[in-house]
């Protein structure tokens, strides 16, 4: 598609990593190596929406991000540039590898169940609710033992599935990447979020850059609260998702938890109309109080 290739080298220059490469011709354990995967997933989010609309901020009543995803977020509403959340990115996925090599530990789906059953049987094993998904979805993580022992002994009603994923990603394990992180964060100066950036950690709404980036930093140790996020935008009164590639996931979860909101996923350029008509019919003009349009910035799976 136009632009998209260029887009990508200039990315993939300020990255230092081949995303063309990696997202034409490399196969499937190269790009779920997480160092890999996290900056093209921003990668891919960032250089398709400008084929759907050519200003972002002033279309989107609301912008949110899950996991990884949240920078993306972050640089579609201009609290950071394409090239800063690309560096910052490439260091996150890199120092979550490393944190992840130092144990071995994981993550598995817990779905179905009574939430509170689903809490205390994550609790018993010492794992974390990495990902409070809604809907009866849960990500647990921890020890490749504790997650081992909630398989044989799931919550009445629940199915545990294995994640392919490196590492327990949102939780204590990941401390080591934090503290990478928040080196670098001392040098970058974020701008106030030119439209509604909703946050992971509990769904708020932050307009305050400093607090966006400090966020996004302990978002790598801490649960990913989706579930606020689309109670968030529900009270804002959503009307159109339009879900950035690696598209499909937080879509289906919208489906469950927000029925009466239309969705589009950007998944592959036969997906570029509908994208197209939903932005255009959904950001009619509003007062900047009325949140009625969100552009919601994708992860596949926990990263």
């Amino acid at each position: 598609m136009p632009g998209v290739r260029e887009r990508l080298a200039w990315l993939s220059a300020v990255a230092s990593i081949d995303l063309l490469a990696h997202g034409t011709e490399s196969d499937a354990g190269t790009i779920q190596d997480t160092a890999v995967a996290q900056p093209l997933i921003v990668a891919a989010g960032l250089s398709c929406l400008p084929l759907v609309c050519e200003s972002p901020q002033q279309v989107a009543g609301a912008v949110a991000g899950h996991s990884v995803g949240e920078i993306t977020a972050a640089a579609v509403t201009g609290s950071l540039t394409p090239e800063q959340a690309m560096v910052l990115v490439r260091e996150r996925g890199a120092a979550m590898a490393r944190a992840a090599s130092l144990t071995p530990t994981g993550m598995s789906a817990v779905l179905g169940g009574d939430p509170q059953e689903v809490e205390a049987a994550l609790e018993a094993e010492g794992l974390t609710g990495a990902n409070m998904n809604g809907s009866g979805q849960v990500v647990a993580a921890g020890t490749l033992e504790q997650l081992a022992a909630l398989a044989a002994d799931p919550p009445a009603g629940a199915r545990v599935v294995p994640l392919k994923v490196a590492g327990a990603f949102h939780t204590e394990h990941m401390a080591p990447a934090v503290a990478r992180l928040r080196e670098l964060a001392a040098a970058l100066e974020p701008r106030i979020p030119a439209t509604r950036l909703l946050s992971n950690a509990d769904g708020a709404v932050v307009g305050e850059g400093q607090e966006v980036l400090r966020r996004l930093v302990n978002q790598v140790c801490s649960p990913v609260r989706w579930d606020r996020c689309q109670e968030t935008l529900q009270a804002l009164g959503v009307t159109g998702i339009l879900e950035l590639p690696p598209a499909g996931a937080l879509t289906n979860m919208a489906k469950r938890s927000l029925p009466d909101v239309e969705r589009v996923a950007l998944k592959t350029p036969d997906d570029l109309p509908a994208a197209r008509d939903l932005v255009e019919r959904h950001a009619t003009p509003a007062p900047p109080e009325i949140g009625t349009r969100a552009v919601v910035g994708s992860a596949r799976g926990p990263r």
